[in-house]
Formats: structure tokens, C-alpha cells, sequence
């Protein structure tokens, strides 16, 4: 069992503080969050710099990711060490996630940028159930939204500022290899709880 955050913006997003330096050190310091997604703001910069720092410890695993914006919403994609091509359509997005044995994730559905019940209509591979930057009933909405599409929900801090890292996690069954974790978010191998959602709410 691992426990991962899977949205995390650095000094690559232009609006977030957190550098990788910064964020390596506190996952060197937390107590059991050692798995993170940078999934800058339309950009995968951050990557490079991130894994770097990360590599001398064997129980930190940096997973590649980006929060592409389309015009109908954001979407997180993990697994990915380069930016889809132009046009960002929904389709366009999954269909890149896809050919890359990667995962799409319905970002904050109903906060801004996000894409609501329009999510209903594709066939993403999770949903954003609980985000740290989200209201309660947003994230409630969220989680009645993953199970009429049937599809797992993930947690994401959403991390602009270094407090906000690891605010929210999921528990994850895999090993800290990437591509067992991508294939366990796939399969909904995955699990939030109570209590976690609980410390959102406060959030």
C-alpha cells in the first residue's frame, strides 16, 4: 500500500510557490506521502528538475503528469513526460492518454475550470472525487459524478503553496513502480477515507 497525491503544481505553473526543491524536502520529512503527480499548468517543465531531486531516495516516486486546459475543462494526465498535440479537445486528451498507457483524470468537475456534467458524455479513466482546493459540496458533487460514470475517484491536493502539499492523498495497492500505480487508478485499486475527507472539509 502506498499513499500518493496526485495533483501538484510547482514554479513551473506561474501561479503556484512550490519549488521541487521544496517539494522533494517534504516528502523527505512526511511521515508516509511519498508518492506525488507534478501536473503543472499546461507545461511538463517541472519534470525533469523534480525526478532529479527525487532520485536519491528509493522511497520517493515522482509520477510525470500535466493539467491540460481545454476549452471544456481541465484534465490531469498521468504518465506522461510530453504534451499532447494541438488542438486540446476532450477527445484529443483521452485519446493521448490512451496511446500512452496513461490515465485521464476529470480535474475539480464542478469548481472552475472545471467540466461538470459534461464529463458524462467521454470515457475518462477517474474522476477528481476530492480536491484540496474544492468546497464539500463541490467534492460531494464529484463523488456522485465518478459513480454514475463508474469509474474510480482519485484525491489531489491541488497544491499551489507549499502547506498545501499532500493535504489530501489516496491510498493506492501497488508497489511504487509507476506504471503498477497508473494501472491500479485504472482499476480502481484505490481508496479515500472518511477521515480525509473530513480534513478536506476544513480545508
Amino acid at each position: 500500500m502506498i499513499y500518493a497525491d496526485f495533483h501538484i503544481h510547482t514554479v513551473f505553473s506561474n501561479d503556484s510557490t512550490i519549488t521541487p526543491k521544496n517539494l522533494v524536502n517534504q516528502l523527505v520529512r512526511h511521515n508516509f506521502v511519498k508518492v506525488v503527480a507534478i501536473t503543472d499548468h499546461d507545461t511538463i517543465k517541472g519534470l525533469k528538475e523534480t525526478i532529479k531531486l527525487a532520485s536519491p531516495y528509493p522511497d520517493i516516486r515522482i509520477i510525470p503528469g500535466v493539467e491540460i486546459s481545454t476549452n471544456q475543462g481541465d484534465i490531469l494526465v498521468l504518465g506522461t513526460t510530453e504534451l499532447p498535440k494541438r488542438p486540446w479537445t476532450i477527445e484529443a486528451i483521452i485519446d493521448f492518454a490512451n496511446s500512452i498507457d496513461g490515465v485521464a483524470i476529470v480535474a475539480h468537475p464542478y469548481r472552475e475550470y472545471g467540466m461538470g456534467d459534461l464529463a458524462k458524455d467521454f470515457k475518462f479513466d477517474a474522476v477528481e472525487i476530492i480536491n484540496g482546493e474544492s468546497s464539500f459540496e463541490a467534492n460531494k458533487k464529484a463523488q456522485k459524478l465518478a459513480k454514475t460514470m463508474k469509474i474510480p475517484g482519485i484525491a489531489g491536493s491541488d497544491a499551489h503553496s507549499p502547506s498545501e502539499i499532500c493535504s489530501v492523498y489516496t491510498k493506492v495497492k501497488s508497489s511504487l513502480d509507476i506504471e503498477e500505480i497508473l494501472k491500479s487508478i485504472k482499476k480502481g485499486a484505490i481508496s479515500i477515507s472518511t477521515k480525509l475527507k473530513s480534513k478536506n472539509n476544513n480545508s
